[in-house]
């Protein structure tokens, strides 16, 4: 007996396995399920087996699995019948292909490797099936199948996989572009693969590829700005393809004709990429993998899983490609937890530091060290994460004493990298990679810098160069003891010199992203972070760029300490800045010494505690104000106007926070009243030179440092600019993201008052189906201030088609109560009931059944209506995904497993609502129309059989005379399906159906329709 399992083992025909392998669970249960349909349909021609599946299948959930799996199983061993199959799949499931969708994403994720040839080329036709039909969730699918196309890997068969997913993507273009996000992954994949594709055998997918992409970024370029920076890094690797060199032409020279809303290469740049993009680049046997190394093996015993990892994935000279990805995904995806940190676990910069020193091409090498230091060059701590630039520096500082020409090279790099980036942006790449090294000072990731910088074991031109490039990171401070106690701790870990060791990682929140490192060094560096903020900056640089009088000027305002004498030298700066001689070239030294003197300002509150006409004037009588109050008491034709702009430009990009300055003082000053304009002419005046960017931005920066400000300029922000805030989410995400209860019941009160619009008609829905994403509180809030609002519910009903009841509960609870409130239109009835049938999910009924007890005739005239309507289309069209969209289709079905589950919810009630002539006549109509369509009779008899019998119980009591009527109830379907009631019952039944007919006599228009034919009157 035990002797047959293991010969009939190697023979299963959906996974390759060997006689040693254990049975495979789930291979096992697709196999019986594919031998129970085999079982059901064995001898029978094609209509009897589709009538015994459909048996089976109504018998339970349990069935209905078994016979999908089975369908699903025989699809992918058995190619000659599986366009057989699917149709029968399609007619056959009840839960819009859930099951399947779920078995092929635990398929692609954990089995697609060990796949047989047949099944793997069987369920790429599925997908595409899936994907013609418009199944709600293929999308989601196709992505998981894109994260299987391995990168560095030109093998048979990963080329037949990206050609043929590719193939779907480029026959299904429409569909593919109803999905933001699967156009940027798809995007965002073919792009990464265009580069190993490069040798004459490819050259045709790669000119696919190739017209996939520009097509996608010329078509849909503002789906693709959600990628982020890293979109610019794999332009840049493909730049030199003729078609792709006319796009990155367009995207640093044109901008706007690729999206009016798209402002330039640095709107990119400065955006981190999500780590959704970063992890699908690796299989998810690559990652698997790899968050082993840095979750589970111990440092120092990392060797032979490296050599484990080289061999399979790096070994080839294609694969040198894939290091990038590979440093990316470390740098941004895998983020250790301060427990791990303190652990002895293998370090992510070991890692890197190993993927570095095992390159084996100078073009691989120098791509890995872009890759590295790539989040280094636009960095903002405000928005971007230490745990994205902590590798970069740590691989740096661990590899000088046993391998300091990678500390070299690496440095070297990242001097070279700020003119050679981008050089009309230099300044801001020095300026990303200052910010990166005074953050990882801050955080204490380093003690400091000079020992690494100024280090005798580099070579004399490279310590030069970084002095020159880094003079206030080279000179070394004499550290206090606390400083000195984690020089230990980095001492200890040099010790081990041999590999490169030493942390965890784990998924972390974005929120958890600032939390870096270990407790213990939070405590040791605050009072040495405040020692180190005090000392002022040396300006000289910059005061020696000014003429005599400002130099002078700029001192005065130094020394001085007194708010009033500031305002007074200020104001005189002001006067030179407008004077006709003054030379714009010093603008940018002008405005560095500004940003530098007035930072304590931009550190303290803006917004003062107590709100009053006297705090507020006095809360602008600030020495950086003097600039605001001259721009506003000049005129718009005034030369002096574009000047004083072109200096708050300048300051803007030394210190971002003027902006929602500018904001707070437009509305708070009495003296610009009314000038809110003037903001849109700074936005313009900036290097971002867009409206909608400049105020997202400064938005972001005041939502970060003062929330309370953020409340307080919302009202002005929506009213004056509401094309900006109207059109789409972004400022109302960061709104609820941040505030409390408080501020929400502030913000509704404002609403109710008119002195805040936060929605309008024409994109309220959309914005609704964005927030769907959001956090549990976030998604509250913003329904709350939706229903603050005066906008109907028919505007964002069809939300509805969109929301799940496991992954929106928010949206549905609140959709709930607010239609518990409203009388049922046809549209409302009709995006409920279009709503899947699950078992579990409980809307749709509990809805229906309190508008029934409500408003039963109302509600009961709008389900006929549908009734009717959809009974009239073709069979195909019910049973069919439509291809042409993505939501899901009102079935007849659909309304009758609603009804059914009302009848059920009712039958303990006194409610008669299915007593409602119109409801009967509807239920009647749908009856008779069965005797024309076989498959719907099947399915009529086998599972709404009890909601018919009340049709057929109507029928009968009228095709009988008046004085026949007491005897209709003992005849009726519903008397014969069970023991015959006693005769008194029957004379109770009787009384009660008459004394039913003298109540419904008021209802007039009730009596004119049952006298009217239930098909002509409602017939579409």
């Amino acid at each position: 007996m035990e002797t047959a399992p293991a010969k009939a083992k190697p023979q299963g025909r959906l996974l390759v396995s060997t006689p040693l392998d254990a049975k495979d669970e789930l291979e096992e249960r697709l196999e019986r399920c594919a031998g129970i349909v085999q079982s059901l349909t064995n001898g029978m021609s094609e209509r009897e087996a589709n009538d015994a599946l459909t048996a089976n299948v109504c018998k339970g959930p349990q069935q209905h699995e078994e016979v999908c799996l089975g369908l699903f199983t025989l699809v992918l061993t058995e190619a000659t019948q599986a366009q057989r199959c699917y149709r029968d799949l399609t007619l056959l499931n009840r839960d819009g292909m859930n099951v399947i969708l779920v078995k092929i994403n635990q398929i692609l994720m954990e089995k697609f490797l060990k796949l047989q040839d047949v099944p793997r080329t069987q369920l790429v036709w599925l997908v595409r099936e899936l994907v013609k039909s418009g199944v709600i969730g293929a999308d989601g699918v196709v992505m998981t199948l894109l994260k299987q196309i391995a990168g560095g890997d030109i093998s048979s068969k990963n080329m037949w996989l990206a050609e043929n997913v590719l193939d779907i993507l480029l026959d299904q273009k429409e569909w593919v572009l109803k999905s933001g996000m699967l156009i940027a992954m798809s995007v965002y994949t073919y792009l990464r693969l265009i580069v190993d594709h490069g040798t004459p055998n490819l050259l045709p997918l790669r000119q696919k590829e190739v017209d996939f992409c520009i097509s996608m970024l010329r078509e849909k370029f503002i789906e693709c700005v959600i990628i982020g920076r890293d979109l610019v890094r794999l332009l840049q690797n493909v730049a030199r393809i003729p078609e792709m060199e006319l796009l990155w032409r367009d995207l640093l020279h044109n901008p706007q004709v690729l999206s009016p809303q798209f402002t330039g290469v640095l709107q990119l740049l400065t955006a981190r990429t999500s780590r959704k993009f970063l992890a699908c680049r690796l299989t998810p046997d690559m990652e698997t993998k790899l968050l082993f190394m840095t979750s589970r093996v111990r440092f120092g015993q990392q060797k032979r899983y490296q050599d484990w990892f080289q061999k399979q994935y790096l070994s080839t000279a294609e694969s040198q490609s894939l290091r990038c990805d590979l440093i990316r995904y470390i740098c941004g995806v895998v983020h250790p937890s301060n427990e791990v940190l303190s652990s002895d676990i293998l370090p992510r910069w070991a890692i890197i530091g190993w993927l570095l020193t095992t390159c084996t091409s100078n073009v691989a090498a120098s791509n890995a060290k872009l890759a590295l230091f790539y989040d280094w060059l636009f960095f903002n701590p405000e928005k971007d994460s230490i745990m994205n630039i902590e590798p970069a520096i740590l691989v740096m500082h661990h590899s000088m004493k046993p391998h300091p020409a990678i500390t070299a090279t690496l440095l070297d790099f990242m001097c070279r990298i700020i003119p050679h980036f981008f050089p009309p942006l230099e300044s801001q790449v020095r300026q990303g990679v200052c910010n990166s090294l005074t953050f990882i000072m801050e955080k204490r990731v380093l003690a400091h810098l000079a020992p690494l910088f100024d280090n005798p074991k580099l070579d004399r031109e490279l310590r030069s160069m970084l002095r020159e490039r880094f003079p206030e990171f080279c000179s070394a401070p004499s550290p206090p003891t606390e400083v000195k106690m984690e020089e230990n701790v980095s001492l200890e870990m040099d010790k081990d010199e041999g590999c490169y060791d030493n942390t965890e990682a784990a998924f972390s929140d974005d929120e958890e992203e600032i939390n870096n490192k270990g407790k213990k060094r939070e405590f040791r560096f605050h009072p040495i972070k405040e020692a180190v903020m005090e000392e002022p900056a040396d300006m000289t640089p910059w005061l020696d760029q000014l003429d005599e009088t400002m130099k002078e000027k700029v001192l005065q305002l130094q020394k001085s300490s007194d708010t009033e004498a500031q305002c007074e030298v200020m104001q005189e700066i002001v006067e030179l800045i407008l004077e006709e001689d003054f030379d714009t070239e010093q603008m940018s030294a002008l405005a560095s010494c500004l940003a530098e003197l007035f930072k304590d300002h931009f550190r303290g509150d803006v917004l003062p505690e107590e709100i009053t006409e006297e705090s507020l004037e006095e809360s602008v009588c600030k020495p950086v104000c003097l600039i605001f109050r001259n721009l506003v008491t000049m005129q718009e034709d005034n030369s002096g106007l574009s000047v004083l702009l072109e200096m708050l430009a300048e300051l803007y990009q030394k210190q971002p926070k003027i902006g929602y300055h500018l904001l707070y003082y437009l509305k708070a000053s009495k003296a610009a009243n009314g000038k809110m304009v003037l903001y849109e002419m700074f936005a313009q005046a900036t290097a971002l030179g867009d409206l909608h960017t400049c105020l997202m931005m400064d938005m972001k920066a005041c939502q970060e440092d003062d929330i309370r400000l953020l409340c307080y300029l919302t009202p002005s922000i929506y009213s004056e600019f509401p094309d900006q805030t109207l059109r789409s989410g972004e400022l109302l995400n960061m709104i609820v993201a941040v505030i409390d209860s408080t501020q929400l019941q502030e913000l509704m009160c404002h609403v109710m008052m008119g002195n805040l619009v936060m929605f309008r008609k024409d994109s309220v829905l959309n914005i609704l189906i964005q927030s769907l994403d959001w956090e549990t509180f976030e998604q509250y809030s913003t329904w709350q201030l939706f229903l603050a609002h005066s906008i109907p519910l028919e505007t964002i009903i069809p939300i509805l088609q969109h929301l799940k009841y496991k992954e929106h509960p928010e949206a549905l609870s609140c959709l709930l109560l607010q239609l518990r409130r409203e009388k049922p239109s046809e549209e409302m009835v009709k995006m409920v009931l279009s709503r899947p049938c699950h078992p579990e999910d409980h809307f749709t009924t509990s809805i229906l059944r309190h508008w029934a007890s409500k408003y039963d005739d109302t509600l009961g005239e709008h389900i006929k209506a549908q009734l009717i309507k959809n009974n009239n289309q073709p069979r195909k069209r019910q049973s069919l995904r439509s291809s042409s969209s993505k939501l899901a289709q009102l079935t007849l079905e659909q309304i009758l497993e609603h009804m059914d589950n009302l009848r059920l919810s009712l039958s303990n009630t006194k409610n008669n609502f299915f007593s409602q002539t119109p409801i009967l006549q509807a239920l009647q109509h749908v009856q008779a129309s069965c005797d024309e369509a076989h498959k719907m009779r099947r399915i009529t008899s086998c599972r709404f059989s009890d909601l018919f019998a009340l049709a057929e119980e109507y029928e009968e009591s009228q095709s009988k005379p008046p004085k026949s009527r007491r005897k209709a109830p003992a005849s009726s379907p519903r008397s014969r399906k069970g023991p015959a009631p006693p005769t008194n019952n029957e004379e109770e039944s009787a009384s009660s159906s008459a004394s039913e007919e003298e109540d419904s006599k008021p209802k007039a228009p009730k009596r004119k329709r049952k006298g009217s034919s239930a098909v002509g009157s409602d017939s579409d």
